[in-house]
């Protein structure tokens, strides 16, 4: 009898899940491509005291937030415990204790999966030494630079998406969709395929296959219809929480708009860079380059070679940058799974990473991401920062409340310390060398005192300091 792996129905693909079970959920977390049929049976099935494993807990409707609004999720192991600035009932259990949260960075994340899946127990990586995240790890020094050791995951169950799905249960993905799926899938005692097309053995092209059927056990066509018109929406959405519509502060000198600040950092780029743009401000980058500039873009979720956000009506789905943003995917692309993209980064490869931040030390140390009561997320940051790539953070200069973000010490935990080479912020242009805080710029009608004033550590002023120009 041939292989049959596919499955009638979600229901019937997740039936034998019990409670308690540990599950790592397939998908980026930041717009689409979460199994959402898979996620629906179980929340309907009612399965309770789960452990879920995946990059962001909740993003909209169709993501394992569903499943924290039903009471069935006990501990999440996650990049982020939900979206920044957004709140959700996901935040609710977890702030009052009824879900407990483990925060990892993303690239640990997905090595943890991928030792877990090739049968190793652990691993050493230099990210996260020194943070608040190393706590209680073992951490040796290899050829001078210190390492933590990071034990493997393993799940009971693993939910993915892909594209299209044989009988066999090999696997084909879509542009972004990769991610952290193909990896996932090897890391299941049982691994469950939502996928958007079930196609005959020998329908798919060898050559394209990206999940061998060896890693899938069953496999479902997925129930629950794309609704793109709200997935934009919602990806718009999560673009204004990022505080790109905002032109000033409350308090403080009047700096320039973030799209300015955007295009000051693209004029530091130099051609044949690999740039990693991270959430928030950083993502308007790609808004000032065009192919001409021989810029090329990295995303962590597995995309090498994108250009500015998609115009209104021609967002593609399969298509979008580490923020969530729909992208135009330029001639040269490439798509590949995660795990590749942290090593692309921490191997040094990405030349420069741009990221936001919430405070600055004269040493260069960066913090970015904070939780409260358990609440935020670590992200990517650590992992981009490890790899000695030059460091540019795009930011505001104060809090909405007049708090300056260039301080003498960080009080948020440390992303990575000493990493930081140039801050861009709405009133100047900084250089962090080795002896502190450099002025090099002031923003149009900014002058020196003022940008000295609202800068809490110690800042020294650059003989040639000038204005900026765009």
């Amino acid at each position: 009898m041939a292989i049959d792996k596919v499955v009638s129905t979600a229901a019937e693909a997740v039936a034998d899940i019990p409670d308690g079970a540990t599950i790592l959920v397939g998908g980026f977390g930041v717009i689409q491509g979460w199994p959402t049929s898979l996620l629906t049976a179980l929340r309907d099935q009612g399965t309770r005291d789960l452990t879920i494993i995946c990059n962001v807990g909740g993003v909209g409707p169709t993501s394992p937030q569903m499943l924290a609004e039903n009471g069935q999720i006990k501990k999440i192991i996650s990049t982020y415990g939900a979206v920044p600035k957004r709140n959700t009932p996901l935040d609710d259990a977890i702030r009052s204790g009824e879900i407990e949260s483990e925060m990892v960075p993303q690239g640990t994340l997905i090595e943890r999966v991928r030792a877990g899946g090739s049968g190793l127990a652990a691993f050493y990586t230099p990210t996260g030494v020194g943070t608040d995240l190393a706590k209680g790890k073992e951490e040796r020094e290899f050829n001078g630079k210190r390492y933590l050791l990071e034990e493997a995951i393993h799940a009971d169950y693993a939910f993915v998406r892909a594209w299209r799905g044989d009988n066999v249960g090999n696997l084909v993905y879509q542009g972004s969709g990769r991610n952290f799926n193909p990896l996932f899938a090897t890391c299941g005692a049982v691994t469950i395929a939502d996928v958007d097309e079930v196609v005959p053995a020998g329908s798919l092209d060898p050559e394209h296959v990206v999940t061998p059927g060896i890693n899938v056990d069953r496999v479902v066509r997925n129930e629950i219809e794309l609704d793109l018109d709200g997935l934009i929406k919602m990806t718009v959405m999560f673009g204004k929480s990022t505080d790109l519509t905002v032109r000033e502060r409350a308090v403080g000198p009047v700096g320039i708009a973030p799209d300015m600040m955007a295009l000051r950092a693209a004029a530091m780029l130099e051609r044949g860079e690999y740039v990693n743009l991270g959430l928030g401000l950083p993502t308007l980058v790609s808004n000032f380059l065009t192919p001409d500039d021989e810029i090329t873009f990295h995303s962590e979720n597995g995309i090498l070679g994108y250009g500015p956000h998609a115009p209104e009506g021609q967002e593609d789905p399969n298509h979008y940058n580490a923020g969530g943003q729909f992208v135009q995917v330029l001639p040269g692309a490439s798509f590949f799974e995660t795990s590749q993209a942290f090593a692309m980064a921490r191997s040094g490869r990405v030349n420069t990473v741009i990221l936001g931040g919430l405070q600055l030390s004269p040493a260069g140390d960066l913090a970015n991401w904070s939780v409260s009561a358990g609440v935020g997320g670590v992200g990517g940051a650590m992992d981009l920062a490890a790899g000695n790539a030059r460091l540019i953070i795009l930011m505001f200069h104060l809090t909405r409340d007049g708090e300056s973000k260039l301080v003498e010490k960080c009080t948020y935990p440390i992303t990575a310390f000493g990493c930081v080479s140039t801050v861009i912020t709405d009133l100047a242009v900084i250089d962090i060398d080795s002896e502190g805080f450099l002025l090099r710029e002031v923003a149009p009608g900014v002058t020196v005192e003022e940008v000295i004033e609202v800068t809490d550590a110690p800042l020294r002023v650059a003989d040639d300091v000038c204005e900026m120009t765009f």
